[in-house]
């Protein structure tokens, strides 16, 4: 018999990755509740870290393609949570605005929370060990990805 019949489609580990995002995302809307995204979160957060990268850079420090985070962008601006600034040859660079720095301060707890959440069923041997394991993953197959996590270059 085929080698991949063989596995059950609940053991194969792309099935499990889907599930695991799934499961992650429903958790953080549980938690959050609010209108946001687990990706522009992590728009807003990156953004808190790095003040004013232009939208390009963003999106590689996020692993979103180009017209993703563009989209994003502009969402996040009808929200009032970020500022875009044209410069010349349409270079756009965003800027959390005091109440896109509100938003996170109040997540502030729930994020914590729904780590505990998402790890609780997990010893704290496991927890680590789980962790090491999706960062080397992610990691060691970054440049599979269509949008490959970049790193901000300093100048």
């Amino acid at each position: 018999m085929n080698d991949l019949v063989d596995v059950h489609l609940h053991d194969q580990f792309g099935h499990l990755i889907r599930r695991a995002q799934q499961i992650s995302v429903s958790m953080f809307r549980d938690t959050i509740q609010l209108d946001m995204t687990p990706t522009q979160y992590a728009v807003l957060r990156m953004l808190q870290e790095t003040p004013g990268i232009d939208q390009l850079t963003l999106a590689g420090l996020v692993a979103l393609d180009k017209s993703t985070t563009a989209d994003m962008a502009v969402r996040l601006e009808s929200k009032g949570w970020i500022q875009r600034e044209v410069f010349p040859r349409g270079r756009r660079c965003l800027t959390l605005t005091a109440d896109g720095e509100a938003v996170l301060a109040s997540m502030a707890p729930s994020v914590l929370e729904l780590r505990d959440k998402m790890l609780a069923k997990l010893s704290s041997e496991e927890n680590i060990e789980f962790s090491r394991l999706l960062k080397k993953f992610v990691h060691l197959n970054n440049e599979c990805s269509r949008a490959p996590l970049q790193t901000l270059k300093v100048a």
